[in-house]
C-alpha cells in the first residue's frame, strides 16, 4: 500500500467511519483510531468536538480539501441566498473532480482529482485541469479521446460499489456526461451521514 493510500485510509480510522463506503477500507477490520494508544483514546466529544468532526468528515470526503479553500466554500455559501448548509453541499458537488467521481470515471475522489489535474477531462469541449473548477448546470463533461481506454477509467466504470446519482447524466460507452443541476443534501449518495449544519455552526462560532 502506498503512503498516499495509507494516509487516505487513516482519515477513515481517525473519524471512525468508512467515509467512501469502500470494501478495502481498514475500518472494516479495525475500528481503532491511528496511533500507539488508539484503542484507549475514545472519549465522549464536546459540542466543539462534534462540530469539528463533522467538518473533518466533509473535508475528508471530498479528497481532504485544504482548510483555507474549505473556509472559502463556507463564506461563499453564507453569501448566497438560501440555506447555508445546502449551499455548501451544492458548491462541493459542483467541483469538477467531484463530478468526475460521481460519473464513475474514477474510483475515489483522490483518483478523480489526479485524473483532472493530469488533463484527461474536457468541459464543453475544452481541456480543464483545475479540479476545483465549479461546473455549471448542463455543462458537458467528457474524457479526452486519448484517455478513454485507460485502465483506471475502465476499472472505475465497471466498479459496482456505487451508482450514478440522478443529478448527473452519463453515457459510459462514450465516456461523456452532463451535470444536470446542483443537488440538495438529501440527493447526495453519501455512504455515511453528513451534517453540514454542524459545519456551519463550527465556522459561525
Amino acid at each position: 500500500m502506498t503512503k498516499r493510500l495509507e494516509s487516505k485510509y487513516k482519515i477513515n480510522r481517525r473519524l471512525g467511519v468508512n467515509l467512501w463506503g469502500r470494501a478495502k477500507s481498514p475500518i472494516n477490520k479495525r475500528e481503532t483510531i491511528p496511533g500507539q494508544h488508539g484503542a484507549r483514546r475514545k472519549q465522549k466529544p464536546t459540542d466543539f468536538g462534534v462540530q469539528l468532526m463533522a467538518k473533518q468528515k466533509l473535508k475528508g470526503y471530498y479528497g481532504n480539501i485544504g482548510e483555507k479553500q474549505f473556509r472559502k466554500y463556507y463564506e461563499e455559501a453564507v453569501r448566497r441566498k438560501g440555506d447555508t448548509s445546502e449551499n455548501l453541499i451544492a458548491l462541493l458537488e459542483r467541483r469538477l473532480d467531484c463530478v468526475v467521481y460521481r460519473m464513475k470515471l474514477a474510483v475515489t475522489p483522490f483518483a478523480a482529482r489526479q485524473f483532472v489535474n493530469h488533463g484527461h477531462v474536457l468541459v464543453n469541449g475544452k481541456r480543464l485541469n483545475i479540479s476545483s473548477y465549479q461546473v455549471k448546470d448542463n455543462d458537458l463533461i467528457e474524457v479526452k479521446e486519448k484517455s478513454k481506454q485507460m485502465t483506471v477509467v475502465l476499472d472505475a466504470v465497471q466498479n459496482g460499489e456505487r451508482d450514478v446519482p440522478e443529478y448527473i447524466e452519463i453515457d459510459h460507452r462514450a465516456m461523456r456526461g452532463r451535470f444536470v443541476r446542483a443537488p440538495k443534501l438529501s440527493d447526495v449518495p453519501y455512504p455515511v451521514q453528513m451534517e453540514p449544519n454542524l459545519v456551519v455552526e463550527f465556522y459561525s462560532r
